[in-house]
């Protein structure tokens, strides 16, 4: 499966591995319970796929919650994060959340009942950061590898990171910020930004 595809199958199954982690129970185990009912509500209500004005506050409410933007967008900028001013920090991480949405409910509409099996958790008691290994199965193509790297905060288990057959989000991302940042600054980056945000939000609902 090419690069860009495996992301957007990785921005399909996000849902089933970002519903609240309780501290009483691990993330794996968390995971699986949910993926059944997710991806339920999206085989039973396909019409949403279709509606972004739906669908996007429904991301916005039910997934990127789980999700640690703040610690998200650090990663991606890289080196170059300490160079933003606060103010260009709560704008990067405020435009690189909209572009996730945007992206995610595209890769919504490509949903085509993949099937997702969980690998065992190894965690050892007291640890606060792990991986939870998956792979998704579709019918006629080799599985896909998805493992989502989290952290336990203070409000509870959050997302950092997903590799899609070992390719990392933050790190495909960190690539092309940084060389935007190095051409035009921090503020070239938040305007690159902004733009595709605002084309997104441009096309037709």
């Amino acid at each position: 499966m090419r690069p860009m595809r495996l992301l957007l199958l990785f921005f399909t199954l996000l849902a089933s591995a970002t519903i609240a982690f309780a501290a009483e129970e691990a993330p794996d185990a968390l995971a699986k319970r949910t993926t059944d009912e997710v991806l339920t509500i999206i085989r039973q209500n396909s019409e949403i796929k279709h509606d972004k004005a739906k669908l996007y506050p429904l991301i916005d409410a039910k997934i990127l919650p789980h999700f640690d933007f703040a610690h998200m967008t650090r990663l991606a900028v890289g080196r170059h994060w300490s160079e933003a001013k606060p103010e260009q920090q709560q704008t990067l991480t405020k435009e690189f959340r909209t572009l996730l949405v945007r992206t995610y409910s595209t890769a919504l509409t490509t949903y085509k009942n993949q099937k997702v099996v969980f690998k065992p958790l190894h965690m050892a008691e007291g640890q606060t950061d792990v991986t939870v290994r998956t792979e998704s199965i579709q019918a006629g193509e080799k599985p896909a590898p998805i493992n989502y790297t989290m952290e336990k905060t203070d409000n509870g288990w959050k997302v950092y990171d997903v590799v899609v057959d070992n390719v990392s989000l933050i790190t495909t991302y960190r690539g092309t910020f940084g060389s935007e940042i190095r051409k035009n600054g921090v503020d070239g980056l938040i305007k690159m930004l902004q733009q595709k945000n605002q084309t997104a939000g441009s096309e037709k609902e």
